[in-house]
């Protein structure tokens, strides 16, 4: 049940920013239709939903930005500061949506280091920013551990994580061959930008692939993440950034005698984000991820917001809504 909470907020030295945009993510699905363990719920619920906004600045105490400056709003909260790790993996941190109030807000406070500013992009498409941004750092960390043979690159899932995937490897890696793999065909047509398309259920037995990206989360993790283990080329790189709630058997015995590296990535950092701002400020990267925004229109009252994520439970991609409650 949703509810309107009304809260005194002393702003301080934090940056004050009005939600704009807003995308409705899958884990804020699950929290909605309460699909997560009835434990986790408890402890989590009740709290303000979503991780995917963009917003204008209201106040700025140090007068860098001045009010009207669009933003994107970083949802991670770092944790202890170890040098050696990046931000979204600290102990002691936390997420906004996750534990935390998120962004379905009125007015909401961040440190100055949790807002990126970005202009010449639509805010509807900015709106998924933290989206972009997680496919960046799954990019980066690959860049930063796979070896250098990279002639072709596989991609496992035919779903908004995948495509988001799919656009930041093409333009961060404009020489390596892009095989997508996926299941349904109105989503894989989406893909026109990549090398070759196959159906995962007529994958060639020849198909050999240098390193690949597991997209597709859920019960599809198990059978993408065999399919990449024999199709992978020796001591490939596997970069797993599906989310299951349940154990997937995994087969060990050929992770070992190809000698592969298998990578796990979940959320980003600041930088991913300043990154994330960079690409969608290039026309032919905004115009891609334009593909997989569905805009809803207004949000101006609860029932909107029941609305809202009914809709998204029947949208292939991304629904994005205005916030004006």
């Amino acid at each position: 049940m949703l509810s309107v909470k009304y809260d005194d907020v002393t702003f301080g030295d934090k940056v004050v920013v009005r939600p704009e945009y807003m995308a409705v993510c899958h884990a804020d699905q699950r929290y909605f239709l309460g699909q997560r363990d009835p434990k986790v719920l408890r402890q989590k619920l009740p709290m303000a939903l979503i991780h995917e906004c963009c917003g204008t600045v209201v106040y700025d105490p140090e007068g860098e930005w001045q009010p009207g400056q669009r933003v994107v709003l970083i949802p991670n909260v770092p944790g202890n500061d170890d040098a050696f790790i990046y931000e979204n993996y600290q102990r002691g941190g936390g997420f906004l949506s996750s534990g935390h109030d998120g962004f379905m807000r009125e007015l909401v406070e961040l440190d100055r280091d949790r807002v990126v500013p970005y202009n010449d992009v639509d805010p509807s498409v900015a709106a998924v920013c933290e989206f972009i941004s997680v496919a960046v750092h799954a990019t980066t960390r690959f860049d930063r551990v796979a070896h250098a043979r990279r002639r072709r690159i596989g991609l496992w899932g035919d779903g908004s994580l995948s495509y988001t995937v799919a656009c930041v490897l093409k333009q961060r890696f404009p020489d390596s061959e892009l095989v997508v793999v996926g299941r349904e065909p109105s989503k894989l047509a989406q893909f026109s930008f990549a090398d070759e398309t196959y159906f995962s259920d007529d994958l060639p037995d020849d198909l050999a692939v240098d390193h690949a990206f597991e997209c597709c989360g859920g019960e599809g993790s198990y059978y993408a993440i065999e399919d990449v283990i024999r199709c992978i080329n020796p001591q490939g790189t596997l970069v797993l950034m599906g989310v299951s709630e349940n154990r997937v058997a995994i087969q060990t015995r050929m992770v070992l005698e190809k000698g592969m590296t298998l990578v796990g990535c979940s959320r980003s950092g600041r930088e991913d984000f300043e990154m994330a701002v960079q690409l969608l400020q290039q026309p032919r990267f905004g115009q891609r991820m334009k593909v997989i925004v569905y805009p809803y229109g207004p949000v101006r009252k609860i029932g909107d917001i029941y609305k809202v994520f009914a809709e998204d439970q029947n949208t292939p991609f991304k629904t994005v809504f205005k916030w004006e409650l």
